[in-house]
């Protein structure tokens, strides 16, 4: 029973939140909205190629649920192409970004914050 792929990873937020997250990682980072199946309930499913990879899901539990609030989680990753294209859209979009080389690796990367401070992996092969 060992574990293949990584499936996907959920965002709960608000409605109104949840379009804002949807628009970043599809404008900005590069996925694609495409179908939600089996579910009435209202969210997104973002997509690379055929895969569905980010689930933005309705948070409707009781109050606001806390952002921008100390957690595990630290970053999420992407297997990106076209370095130089890519920082001109953070650049022309003015999002916030480092970059970092990691020669033991062959990989450059950029990493972001969304809009609710999650962290955003991007890596080139160099």
């Amino acid at each position: 029973m060992p574990v293949t792929e990584i499936n996907h990873y959920n965002l709960r937020a608000p409605r109104e939140i949840m379009h804002v997250l949807k628009d970043f990682y599809c404008n900005i980072v590069g996925l694609q909205e495409g179908p939600r199946v089996g579910f009435t309930s209202y969210g997104f499913w973002l997509y690379i190629g055929n895969n569905d990879v980010l689930h933005i899901a309705e948070y409707r539990g009781e109050g606001t649920p806390l952002t921008n609030v100390l957690t595990t989680f630290d970053h999420v990753s992407f297997t990106c192409t076209d370095f130089d294209a890519m920082e001109a859209h953070l650049k022309a979009n003015n999002v916030p970004y480092t970059i970092r080389e990691i020669p033991a690796i062959s990989v450059r990367q950029i990493n972001f914050k969304d809009p609710v401070g999650n962290g955003v992996e991007l890596n080139f092969a160099v």
